[in-house]
């Protein structure tokens, strides 16, 4: 369970768009410590949803995509936190049984070409890969099927959800797996 060191806000506190999401936290996550120590900086929590909306929600690259990332990064880092409401999302963009199962293993039958390049990169991304490169060969096979400005953001993304585990972990802020390799023991 997450022992956060800046103490949790109680959802009463809460504005009412952070009671919401602390709702939906505890609901589908099973633990909305993250939304309560966000109480005390909720501007930074809007900025955060401003992402999702903007960026990850929207953008040019398809939400599926997106969400085969998210999966990906969230069982590499072992945040049981992420995972839990990742699958949710996962199976709601399309995701089946299968691709769930082989979500560590990109070169599965079940990922089409641009679903694998797509994992290659979130594995370059990922926390477990400090000396992860955009190499020339992986940026070929991402180019044959996303243009530029879709790896661009595809990168982005990948880079902001990896700096909020490393958040989460280093503050305490979620539950991890037993595997995670980051944050308190």
């Amino acid at each position: 369970m997450p022992n956060p060191p800046i103490p949790s806000l109680p959802r009463e506190a809460l504005a009412p768009e952070l009671q919401e999401a602390h709702d939906r936290a505890q609901s589908a996550r099973g633990d909305a410590t993250f939304i309560s120590v966000m109480g005390h900086a909720p501007e930074l929590f809007e900025w955060y949803r401003e992402f999702y909306s903007r960026v990850f929600y929207g953008g040019r690259v398809p939400v599926r995509i997106k969400e085969v990332v998210r999966l990906r990064l969230s069982t590499l880092h072992g945040c049981a936190f992420c995972n839990r409401g990742n699958r949710l999302d996962a199976v709601r963009a399309g995701l089946d049984d299968t691709q769930l199962r082989f979500i560590s293993d990109e070169t599965a039958a079940c990922w089409s070409p641009a679903e694998r390049a797509a994992l290659r990169l979130a594995a370059t991304m990922a926390l477990t890969a400090p000396r992860g490169y955009l190499d020339p060969a992986l940026y070929a096979e991402l180019r044959s099927h996303f243009d530029d400005a879709q790896i661009v953001e595809l990168g982005m993304t990948m880079a902001v959800l990896t700096g909020m585990a490393k958040f989460l972990f280093a503050y305490d802020l979620v539950e991890k797996e037993d595997y995670c390799e980051f944050g308190t023991g």
